[in-house]
Formats: structure tokens, sequence, C-alpha cells
């Protein structure tokens, strides 16, 4: 392996790395990586029928609410990685602000969570390549009991054979497949905003009414707004993508906390604009096809626009489903690498190392590739324990989230952050707006973990321990992880010698 001085200005040198991947990730790559993870079609498209099902139209006052208290997070990002811009952002960051325990577990559930959510994107397919051409519907005519499912699980499969040998091949490869298909999910987006503003009809005050929606819940529409909450909050996260890749970018401490900013101020704006017009263009509001899985937002597109047209916004929108799954998985393996060179997985040396050839990890991006699409087979003849899994798996990043802005709080409390060189260099901070921002941040991670984790049958179904899936799941996900922490891992956790600074100057000493 080629031994390389830490780069110039990359905030390695306060965990004692030394370089070892491929530093070619440029500004709008940077970008990209975080647009395409939140990605605006995707998450919008997915998840518009379970909010508009649950709560109705007003469930879109859950956008801006999910945007201000994620922006809060992000703005503590943004400081992070203007400080800290290296591989496994959100695992390296907790460690350095809190304890090696407290960034283990960050670190353990954010793999596992990001692992789960590659299947999960990945089953998108099945909502739109059959709706492009009925014969990507493969197995059976999808009437069969499992035809959807199975079909499902097959596409999403070679959607996932297909970001692993990306990522095997090199990040230049996987930056300018994702940034290509950013910039047509972008443009699409755009489109699609355009075309269903100049087809409304109806006015804005449908926003404003319950519209009966909520009669007969404990808490009326407050309580179907909370569980309708959810389909926002299942889109804006992700953006720390564009710091975990600061391994590989160009100037990461300037680069990365712009692309944070941009990615979500972007999917904001956007994906707003596509939910709003959406509902004031569809034909129907009473149609329940609105509300349904096999409907939702792909049924009001192809409803407004019709014919070829809406089968280019479609295929557009099968584009944003595979470049969100390259990020997410490309992501994965960062934080699977940023884990193992510590040795703080099991195998570390095999998942810490990189090929030379294509300067990535090769061996995290099959494992989880594999894993992703085990998972995915579970998906088959259980969709009720697949959907909690997916549902806990965005709790776990939260939770992830908050082990983050919680000790970085904490360390604004005591008069500790941000670091001096920060302003002194012209790097971004939150300056006198840090403490109040930073307390948004915490509060809202509290208050949404507990909404998302909340037991609801209408969310996570029967019986209890599905009800209560996101505590049982969530336990033994994090309870096995700390069972192999606490009786091997803690005892050998260190840098790896292959992976430390130390080794450049001891090279030099040797040469």
């Amino acid at each position: 392996m080629v031994i390389r001085e830490p780069h110039a200005d990359s905030g390695m040198e306060d965990f004692g790395y030394k370089e070892s991947l491929d530093r070619s990730i440029g500004k709008f790559a940077s970008f990209a990586a975080g647009v395409s993870y939140i990605s605006i079609l995707t998450g919008t498209f997915q998840l518009f029928y379970f909010g508009f099902g649950t709560a109705g139209p007003a469930y879109l006052w859950s956008w801006p609410l999910v945007f201000v208290g994620q922006m809060a997070v992000a703005l503590c990002f943004m400081e992070l990685a203007a400080k800290y811009p290296v591989a496994g952002s959100v695992y390296n960051w907790s460690k350095k602000l809190a304890s090696r325990l407290v960034g283990w577990m960050s670190g353990w559930l954010m793999l596992t969570a990001s692992i789960v959510t590659i299947s999960a994107v990945a089953l998108a397919y099945q909502l739109n390549l059959p709706r492009v051409w009925s014969g990507f519907q493969i197995i059976g005519d999808g009437t069969g009991e499992y035809d959807y499912a199975a079909n499902a699980v097959l596409l999403g499969t070679v959607l996932i054979a297909f970001t692993t040998l990306v990522n095997a091949l090199g990040v230049k490869l996987m930056s300018r497949i994702n940034s290509a298909g950013v910039f047509i999910e972008l443009i699409a987006a755009v489109l699609i905003v355009v075309l269903l503003a100049a087809n409304i009809e109806r006015g804005p005050d449908i926003f404003f009414s319950t519209n009966g929606y909520g009669q007969g819940e404990s808490m009326g529409f407050l309580g179907a707004f909370l569980i309708a909450s959810l389909a926002s909050g299942y889109v804006m996260y992700g953006f720390d993508t564009a710091s975990s890749l600061g391994e590989e970018t160009v100037e990461p401490r300037r680069t990365a906390p712009k692309a944070i900013a941009r990615a979500i101020l972007a999917s904001f704006v956007i994906g707003g604009g596509i939910l709003v017009f959406a509902v004031m263009a569809a034909p129907d509001l009473e149609d329940p096809a609105l509300g349904e899985s096999t409907g939702g937002l792909q049924y009001i597109v192809e409803q407004v626009m019709g014919g070829p047209l809406g089968t280019v916004f479609l295929i557009c929108i099968v584009i944003a489903v595979t470049v969100c799954t390259l990020a997410v998985h490309t992501a994965a393996i960062r934080l699977t690498f940023a884990m193992a060179r510590d040795n703080a997985l099991p195998f570390g040396e095999r998942l810490a190392t990189v090929n030379p050839k294509t300067q990535t990890p090769i061996v995290p991006a099959v494992t989880i590739g594999v894993i992703a699409v085990i998972i995915l087979v579970v998906n088959i003849a259980n969709v009720q324990i697949f959907t909690v899994l997916t549902s806990i798996a965005i709790i776990m990043i939260y939770l992830a989230y908050l082990m983050v802005t919680g000790p970085l709080l904490k360390k604004r409390l005591q008069g500790q952050w941000p670091p001096k060189d920060l302003k002194e260099g012209g790097y971004f901070t939150m300056g006198r707006w840090g403490l109040p921002v930073n307390i948004v941040a915490v509060v809202w991670g509290v208050g949404m973990a507990l909404n998302l984790a909340w037991p609801r049958a209408a969310v996570y179904g029967e019986p209890w321990y599905n009800t209560w899936g996101a505590f049982v799941y969530i336990g033994v996900i994090l309870g096995s992880g700390l069972l192999w922490y606490f009786l091997k891992g803690r005892n050998h956790i260190g840098t790896l010698k292959s992976h430390a600074a130390e080794t450049v100057a001891e090279a030099k000493t040797d040469g």
C-alpha cells in the first residue's frame, strides 16, 4: 500500500490516521453525495402515500417542521465537518466529542441502520419499474400472493449488485455516476414542480383544514399528524454523507460544510414544491389510490402528465432510486472502513484493507451488499417485519445523530467548542448562534426519536413485538453489539498499525 502524508488541512491529523483513500471528489460531487442520499424523488415518491393516507393534505406541514429540526442538526454537523471531515463522520465525531464507547454505539447503530436502508431504498424499484414497462414484473403477473414482494426482491438484488460493483471499482466511477444521476434528478424534480404547478386544480386553502382526517384518533388530528410526519422524517436525513466522504474530497474542511447546507436546502425547496403542487394538481383528492403504496405520488404524476411524459418522469425516479442506493451503500462502506481501521468491528484488518489499484475498501462493499440482499429476502413472506425494520433503521440514525449533537452541546456548555481555528482559519462556524441551534438540535432529536419509536399498531402492526418493535429490535441490535464490544471488542480497539500516521515517520526513518 502506498504510504502518504496526511493531506494538508484535512483534519486527519487529529485522529492519527494516514491517508489511504483516493482524494478526487470535487465540490459538485460532494454536494451530489448528500443530495442523492436524501434523494428528493426517492423519498417523496416512496412515502407520500403514507403521509397523505394518514393525515391528508395538511400532513405537508410536517415538511417544514422536519426541515427546521434537521437544519439545526445539519448546522452542528457543518461545524464538525469544518474541523473533522473524516470517513465515518458520525462515528468519529461522537468518539472525539464523548468517548470510545459512545462513538462505537453511534457507529454500530448507524452501520446497521444504513445496511437496512440500502434494502429499503432498493425496494422502490418495484414501485416504479413495472409502471415504466410491464415486462419488469418478471415474477408472475402481480396478482399472486407473493408476486409483488418476490419481484421487488429480484429487482432490488440487481440494483444492489450494481452498487456493489460500482463501489468496488473506485470512488471516481462512483462520483461520476452519482453526479450524473443527481444532475438528472434535480432537473427532473424542477420540471415536475413546474408542470404540476401549471396544472393545479385547487388553491392552497386545502392545507389549512383537517379535511376530516384524525376523527376517531385518541389525539384527534394531532395524533394523525404525528404519525404522518414520519413520512417527512424518513426523507430528510443522510446529509452527513458529504463529510463521510471527506477523506476523498479536495479541500474538505471548506467543501464538506457547504455541501451539507446545499444538500438539505435543495431537498427542502424542491421536495416541498413537488408535494405542495402535487396535492393542488391531483384530479381527485378523494381517490383512495392516493393513500395506497400502489398509487401515491406516482399515480398523481401519471394522471396529470400521462402518456410518454409521465413515463419519462418515472424513468427519472428510477435513476434517483439508483443513485440513492449507491450513495447509501457508499456511506455505509466508509463507516465500515472507519470503524474497521480502529479495529472496532470483527475482522477489522480485512474490512479496513484498501485495494491498491482502485484505492477503495472492496471487502466492505461486497460484505454490505450481501447482507443487504439477505435482508431483502425477508420481505418476500414477512412484509410487516420488513416495515418494522425499515422504520427502526430511521430511528437508529436519529439516535446516532443524537450521540453527536448531545456531546457537542456538553462541549459548548463547558466552553470547549467551537475550536478557535475555525474562525481564525475562515472555516464555517455558527458563532454566538451555536448554543441555541445546538439546543434545538438535541430537543428535536429526542422528540423525533420518541415520535418515531412510539408503539403504534398503525405503523408497526401486530403482534406486540412488532408494535413495540422500535424498543424490541433496537434493544436486540444494540444489545448484541454491546455484548461483542464488552466481551471482545474493547480489549483490542485502537488504530490498526497499517492505518496509523506514525507509519509515515517510520517509513522515512527506515529509508
